[in-house]
């Protein structure tokens, strides 16, 4: 059996860049996967894309499917024969069925009984019989959610094929793949090499493909325009605003990267840098540049698909597209300001923020005076907070943030600064919108938390007041991503705030607005179960969070400061032991009628286990209650450490159901005060 190179290359037209990398990783996990389920043996597998090719690249690929073995199980052999030993239709039906006669099959014996057996060895088949019907079932599994038609075919893709290259070493595979049969001509660069290539040999793939101007491998590609960046931005005294998926976007654009880079008239740069970098980046694939202090620079890095002879006509040709956006965010920047932000609060009324929960300006509205109590609570000036709540959505209206959505929240603090706002407004403006993403910052002002928790607040409330809740994938408000912002903030920026407080005081701003019951009690249980998911994408263990899920603590400082307690406890060598006498000691509690006893009655202390137990209680009690004065979660579980040993000479040696009732109901007591030490923290037995 030999074991050579396989390559698979679809060509086709341009493929979108920004799912470029999704359908490689796809079509290399999905072939690579079929070839190990069909009993192919292989080493190693690379994946290449460009923007007008997959491919995929198996080394050591065996040329034939392994033979094996195959066993079926027929029917039991008191099913199989009557009581005259001759066979029933049942043994004769399933006999017929795999080719042979029921004489001819074999036993299989086992404790259970008795079988009739058949086995065959099958025969591996090659790699050429198999391989276009595996590639085009890979094809199938590629996420494309609007695949395309073109010619008079049938086939269905992302994009039109061109070509279909099925080589194993030196030998074309011959078949048909969305309807393009196989051959070994390669497309070229468009414009350097259309004539393209011949592949001779798997193994000269990414070798062959240089040759006409074709970097096929991703990584490659990527880090070669990376390095030109970091070259010429050195060169211009600048450094490139990072940004992976700009890079990785421009990787997907071009085949045989060229980086060059262009200026801009420095007029410009009285502008805001945000727009300009947005325009420049998102309209025309640019790399903005700044100097050490985050100042704006008047060039810009583009990356080329072209080697050209010469590269300043590709230079001023870029300089003369970028200059009428750049013009046209200076002229919405100018237009923009002759309007004071407070004026354009009004004007929100006719931008709908939900039918049933009314304007955009309501919502500012609400904002403000939740923003307002918040600041109070976290000590900060409750003015400056209802100020920018009330102006922190005004610059949607402006021409700048229509044209750039992407510069909401930043354009309300360039205006409001023109507008010579109080300060601390245009800081609190905006941060009322981070964190905008996972791992974003934070505010850095109290008033800018406080108007950021009001503003999430409000949606969760008000989606959560009209009925309007996430379920499954459908979240439409990104009500999932707010609450873990409102954490966040929260947590990361120590803010005492308890969840009850803030989401009472939100809905009571939106008055008789909300139809939905329970409303805030909802949006709390939502928000406490966001927690979950945060906690373990940080590697904690899920029966921690839900050891302190379960005592329900409100105020999310408080919650973060359990959980870790917790976690710090869970490692200690007395955990495993508690956690399971916690968990004994609810169940017998668990089965008591009525109200728990609560006293400890010394006088009844027979037993010199029980009163050894009493007294670490009581020195554990001492202890922890001086910790937990200070919130000091981790000691207080320290302390309560300690009772292991008490505790299980208790199980070992005292019975608590005793006849007596009063003795009993003593021991219930003690167990009682035991749980409720622990449970002042977390409910230590949902504990693993």
């Amino acid at each position: 059996m030999q074991h050579q190179t396989l390559l698979v290359e679809i060509g086709t037209e341009e493929l979108p860049p920004k799912a470029l990398g999704a359908l490689s990783h796809a079509f290399t996990e999905a072939l690579s996967t079929l070839l190990r389920e069909n009993d192919f043996s292989f080493e190693e597998v690379k994946s290449y894309a460009t923007p007008r090719r997959l491919a995929v690249q198996v080394s050591a690929l065996a040329s034939q499917q392994a033979d094996k073995i195959v066993e079926k199980r027929g029917p039991a052999v008191n099913v199989a024969f009557d009581d005259n030993g001759k066979a029933t239709k049942a043994a004769e039906g399933w006999a017929r069925g795999n080719g042979i006669t029921v004489d001819e099959a074999e036993r299989l014996v086992t404790d259970k009984g008795e079988w009739l057996l058949y086995k065959a060895e099958v025969k591996g088949q090659a790699l050429g019989e198999v391989l276009p019907d595996l590639v085009q079932l890979a094809l199938k599994k590629l996420p494309i959610p609007k695949p395309m038609r073109w010619g008079n075919g049938t086939a269905q893709f992302i994009r039109p094929v061109k070509t279909v290259t099925m080589m194993y070493g030196n030998t074309l595979i011959p078949g048909v793949v969305l309807d393009v049969a196989s051959n070994n001509h390669l497309l070229g660069h468009r414009f350097h090499a259309p004539q393209g290539a011949t592949l001779s040999h798997a193994d000269d793939y990414e070798a062959e493909l240089e040759k006409v101007w074709v970097i096929a491998d991703f990584a490659k590609r990527r880090e070669l325009i990376v390095h030109g960046i970091s070259q010429l931005a050195s060169k211009l005294g600048g450094q490139v605003i990072e940004d992976n998926d700009l890079v990785d976007e421009v990787t997907a654009l071009v085949e045989w990267p060229i980086a060059l880079s262009a200026h801009f008239d420095e007029q410009f740069l009285a502008v805001p840098k945000e727009p300009l970098i947005v325009t420049m980046k998102d309209d025309q694939r640019y790399f903005p540049l700044e100097d050490g202090q985050g100042n704006l620079l008047p060039a810009f890095i583009f990356i080329t698909n072209i080697e050209s002879k010469d590269p300043q006509q590709i230079i001023s040709g870029n300089e003369k597209v970028v200059r009428p956006r750049l013009a046209d965010a200076q002229f919405f920047f100018e237009s923009d300001k002759k309007i004071r932000l407070a004026d354009r609060v009004p004007g929100l009324s006719n931008i709908l923020f939900q039918k049933q929960l009314g304007s955009i300006k309501d919502k500012s509205d609400r904002i403000a005076q939740v923003a307002s109590v918040i600041a109070a609570q976290l000590g900060a000036d409750s003015n400056i907070a209802e100020r920018a709540g009330y102006l922190c959505k005004a610059d949607l209206a402006s021409q700048m943030v229509l044209e750039f959505p992407e510069t909401q929240g930043v354009m309300g603090m360039h205006y409001a600064r023109n507008d010579n706002e109080p300060e601390g407004v245009p800081q609190a403006i905006f941060e009322h919108y981070l964190p905008r993403f996972s791992g974003d910052s934070l505010p850095e002002s109290k008033a800018g938390a406080a108007v950021a928790i009001a503003d999430k607040l409000d949606t969760l409330v008000g989606i959560f007041g009209i009925g309007q809740v996430p379920k499954g994938d459908r979240d439409p408000f990104a009500l999932r991503r707010s609450a873990i912002g409102l954490l966040r903030i929260m947590v990361e920026g120590k803010y005492p705030l308890d969840l009850n407080e803030i989401v009472g005081e939100s809905v009571a701003s939106f008055g008789d607005l909300l139809s939905a019951e329970s409303v805030k009690d909802d949006v709390v249980d939502f928000l406490l179960g966001r927690f979950r998911a945060w906690y373990q994408e940080q590697g904690i263990a899920v029966d921690v969070i839900q050891a302190v899920l379960a005592r329900r603590p409100t105020t999310p400082t408080d919650f973060d400061q359990r959980v870790h307690a917790v976690t710090a406890f869970r490692s200690l060598p007395a955990a495993e032991a508690l956690a399971a006498a916690n968990k004994r000691v609810s169940n017998i509690l668990a089965k008591v009628d009525g109200e728990l006893p609560t006293q400890v009655n010394a006088e009844l202390l027979s037993e010199p286990a029980e009163q050894e137990l009493v007294s670490a209680i009581k020195h554990a009690q001492e202890l922890s209650t001086t910790a937990l004065a200070g919130n000091d979660y981790t000691q207080a579980l320290k302390a309560l450490a300690s009772l292991q040993q008490p505790v299980d000479s208790f199980f070992e040696s005292v019975m608590v159901n005793a006849e007596d009732a009063e003795v009993r109901n003593n021991r219930l007591a003690m167990l009682n005060t035991l749980r409720q030490l622990f449970l002042q923290i977390a409910d230590i037995s949902v504990l693993n």
